[in-house]
């Protein structure tokens, strides 16, 4: 740990995260950063892709924090690591975890309470967090995420989830994963290269993380650190029957998909990815990068930004 020198807290507030409930939380922030007597300002977005750009804004030196789920920190971070002209030291990063999943902040060690998550960033220590970065889909030029990357039935997962507008947090990935199941639809086989290794694979589910959980209760990366400057893989090997798919992914939520044969786990610092049949679906934290996309370069950032109070 390190004291972070800061003099203003920029908090960038997603009214809608957590379906919603996010902005119940505003007073509660006000009222305990005023007792803090901490300045700080709360810039509120008005829709996707704002937070990005609040935080692009904020001025260098200052501690920037993500308020909302996982795709706020994706969006915050994204903003703080394109901020034009030198930038120092690696920017201040921190989370108030109210949105729906919150997988990111639940690795980082970030309490789920405001109050508490706010007590701890006022202490002014930070660590180092990794971020990775993905170019190819959506993103040609790139985009970072801090949480993780996913390729196949857990992307397909998410957009399950996503149309669930009135169920929340994890059970709308169970079912996503239910209905997934359901449909089954055939894997993509795809080379994976890893640094100086390779593998080619019909894969149900890839995993790229820096940080561990996704879906609320699923870890794909069960041994991942944000802060070793490497990303974590772990892919399924597609199997033909739905049985045996039910079990795999019921070992995800324990984290110990690993002790099975179809598993893959490993470490790295750079991965190329290539769908020789098929295409690849996929997101980073949360936000599309391709529905039936071709070639995605993978690579980790070590210690590109400051995490504040973990």
């Amino acid at each position: 740990m390190k004291t972070a020198h800061f003099e203003k807290l920029w908090i960038v507030l997603n009214p809608v995260a957590g379906k919603g409930k996010a902005i119940t939380h505003l007073q509660e922030i006000k009222t305990y950063l005023e007792k803090l007597q901490q300045n700080y300002e709360i810039l509120l977005t008005s829709g996707p892709g704002h937070a990005l750009e609040l935080a692009r804004n904020c001025p260098p030196g200052d501690a920037v924090i993500a308020a909302g789920g996982d795709g706020t920190c994706n969006e915050v971070a994204n903003g703080l690591l394109t901020r034009p002209g030198p930038q120092g030291e690696p920017p201040l990063f921190g989370i108030l975890p109210i949105g729906r999943g919150n997988d990111f902040s639940y690795t980082a060690g970030v309490p789920p309470e405001p109050e508490k998550a706010l007590d701890i960033i006022s202490r002014k220590t930070c660590r180092p967090l990794d971020a990775g970065f993905v170019k190819g889909g959506f993103f040609p030029g790139g985009r970072y995420f801090v949480n993780g990357l996913g390729i196949g039935f857990d992307t397909k997962v998410g957009f399950e989830a996503a149309k669930m507008k009135k169920i929340h947090s994890s059970l709308s990935y169970a079912l996503g994963a239910l209905i997934t199941v359901i449909k089954y639809e055939p894997s993509p086989v795809v080379q994976i290269r890893y640094d100086d290794k390779e593998m080619t694979l019909p894969a149900i589910i890839i995993s790229i993380m820096n940080g561990r959980r996704m879906g609320g209760s699923f870890f794909m990366g069960p041994n991942a650190l944000l802060d070793d400057g490497a990303l974590d893989i772990c892919t399924i090997r597609h199997t033909r029957s739905r049985r045996r798919l039910i079990q795999l992914v019921l070992k995800y939520p324990k984290g110990t998909q690993g002790e099975c044969e179809e598993t893959f786990m490993s470490r790295a610092v750079h991965f190329h990815l290539k769908a020789l049949e098929g295409g690849m679906a996929a997101h980073c934290d949360g936000e599309t990068v391709c529905f039936e996309g071709t070639e995605l370069e993978v690579s980790c950032l070590p210690g590109a930004l400051r995490l504040l109070g973990a």
